[in-house]
């Protein structure tokens, strides 16, 4: 797609204030002496420090390598890659081909497992940059890298003894971890299939194209009726997973589904079904809610008395739900979002992540590449 919508100049935003922000916004995460959370480990690596928890995620490392692509940051992106194939990608045992979701900021091991978003993350960015600065030496042959991550996710109970895929080889649904037979809603990528069916090898890309179908449906099956929230984790029927409070609710990874379904919108275009649940979680959270005052709520909107740990996070990925959504507070998050600033202090990483790809996704600069 190559007419992406910029939401911000609707409501009266300059492109020369955009640009601006965008600049300003990657500068305080990658550069800025007291904000920043990309740190150099030596010349040749660097990480993302998740600040609240002091460690390095796979989350973080894809995410960033994501903002380098979008940037043409070259030298960050492969500083980025050359860290998480060094100190996390799985060399040997069950996770051969995977990479540990946390490390220390010296790179050793908080946990041999895997999640899978760091690995959807990390296989499109590595797309991104082949398309952009081409394949190099190993490991910066970067789209041979990003189909042996995706071979890995799907066959990986053929390749690798007591191996488990990450996506679920009859449903097409991508799994919270390898072990468990339930899911995250903020996990499914649609978007990021849709090019896995295209750029994957050969043999591996209808079951991507059915995994973009079947996300969708997920999706919309896992947001509330009424309110449009996700839970953390839910069932392959969409209904949250049990297994403790928190993951029963509108919660840190529940924000995510918004602005997926944004970038969804912005990519391949309007899914009605995914339309309707922004519409609601739009509606609900400006009728119920304060902005940049948010409780944890159960799915139907009940507060249970818990001060939300990502409000930010909360109104970028709402705003960028307005890619998807046609309700008369649409444009009322667009500007709501310009107006809040980045996050400062100890739990900054995760809603300046957030902050960052949806002022890219509204200003029409998140791309395709």
């Amino acid at each position: 797609m190559e007419n992406y919508k910029n939401l911000f100049v609707l409501v009266d935003i300059k492109k020369e204030a955009i640009k601006k922000r965008i600049n300003e916004t990657f500068n305080t995460i990658f550069i800025d002496p007291d904000e920043r959370f990309y740190f150099e480990l030596n010349p040749s690596m660097s990480y993302m420090l998740d600040t609240g928890n002091d460690d390095a995620r796979s989350e973080g490392m894809s995410y960033g390598m994501m903002m380098a692509v979008q940037m043409n940051r070259k030298d960050i992106f492969d500083r980025l890659w050359l860290f998480s194939k060094t100190f996390m990608y799985q060399k040997a045992g069950k996770y051969e081909g995977y990479f540990a979701w946390s490390v220390k900021p010296d790179g050793t091991k908080n946990a041999e497992g895997p999640a899978p978003d760091g690995e959807e993350y990390f296989a499109l960015a590595l797309f991104f940059a082949a398309a952009r600065w081409g394949d190099g030496t190993e490991p910066f042959d970067y789209s041979v890298q990003a189909r042996d991550i995706l071979h890995h996710c799907v066959h990986q109970h053929e390749l690798v003894k007591n191996g488990n895929p990450m996506w679920e080889p009859e449903n097409y649904l991508v799994k919270f971890v390898p072990e468990v037979h339930f899911s995250d809603p903020s996990y499914h990528l649609p978007h990021f299939y849709e090019i896995f069916a295209l750029r994957a090898n050969e043999s591996d890309r209808r079951f991507w194209k059915e995994a973009a179908r079947a996300s969708r449906e997920y999706i919309a099956k896992s947001c509330h009726p009424i309110t449009g929230m996700a839970s953390e984790y839910a069932y392959y029927d969409g209904v949250s997973v049990e297994f403790s409070k928190k993951r029963q609710q509108f919660y840190s990874d529940s924000y995510r589904v918004a602005m997926n379904i944004g970038l969804d919108a912005a990519w391949f275009g309007d899914v009605p079904k995914l339309r309707a649940c922004v519409n609601r979680l739009q509606t609900w959270l400006s009728e119920n809610t304060e902005l940049g005052k948010y409780d944890s709520y159960l799915l139907d909107g009940t507060p249970i008395g818990e001060e939300a740990m990502h409000p930010v996070a909360i109104i970028a990925t709402t705003a960028a739900a307005s890619l998807a959504s046609d309700n008369k507070y649409r444009y009322d998050w667009v500007r709501d979002f310009w107006n809040t600033p980045l996050r400062k202090g100890k739990r900054r990483y995760y809603d300046n992540c957030l902050y960052f790809f949806c002022l890219l996704l509204l200003s029409g600069e998140y791309k395709i590449y």
